[in-house]
Formats: C-alpha cells, structure tokens, sequence
C-alpha cells in the first residue's frame, strides 16, 4: 500500500445523539438523569471542528510512540509517519500543523 494524502475525519455524534434522545424519550425516571447528561456530552462534542479532532488525533499518535517533544519541528512529522507508516510527508505536515493550530 501507497503513501496517502487523504485524511477522513469519521463523525457519527449525530447518530449517537438521536439514539440517546430515542432513548430518553421513554426512560425511566432513574435514567432520565444519566441520558440527559449523555445528550448534552455528545451535543458538545458535535460541535468541535476537523481539524481539531485531526489535532487531537495527531497528538495520541505521537503520545502512543513516545514522542513529547516540539510539535512545531521535523521531529514531529518523523514521528507521526513512524507511528502511521502510510502517511505522505505532505499529509502529516498537514496533521502536525492541526496539532500545532489546536493545541490541548
């Protein structure tokens, strides 16, 4: 397999919040509580953008392989394509300056 530039954010926070809101529509007044909560976690991660999830991505990523240095350096991007092999140089310089652009 190739080196890729694409990068897909997948977002399913929609689908999971109408099935909370499916269920809290008929819970019972001991989960009513609980399900609300869950419905107003996932109405505010909705919101957070691409880029900030790519961000938050990269960040784990380089946390997984150990790296705790500059996100701004080469360092970074070296490490994020070690941690993801099939990255291209052009796609992980796009996901570390999401890093650098949203930081934690």
């Amino acid at each position: 397999m190739g080196k890729s530039d694409n990068i897909v954010v997948i977002r399913d926070a929609q689908v999971v919040g109408a099935a909370l809101c499916e269920a809290l529509a008929g819970a019972s007044a001991e989960t009513r509580a609980g399900l609300e909560h869950a419905v107003t976690i996932v109405e505010s991660t909705a919101t957070v953008t691409a880029s900030r999830l790519r961000g938050d991505w990269v960040r784990a990523r380089l946390a997984d392989v150990g790296f705790s240095g500059d996100l701004t350096s080469a360092a970074a991007v070296k490490a994020l394509r070690q941690a993801e092999p099939g990255l291209s140089l052009l796609a992980a310089v796009q996901l570390r300056n999401d890093a650098v652009d949203h930081p934690a």
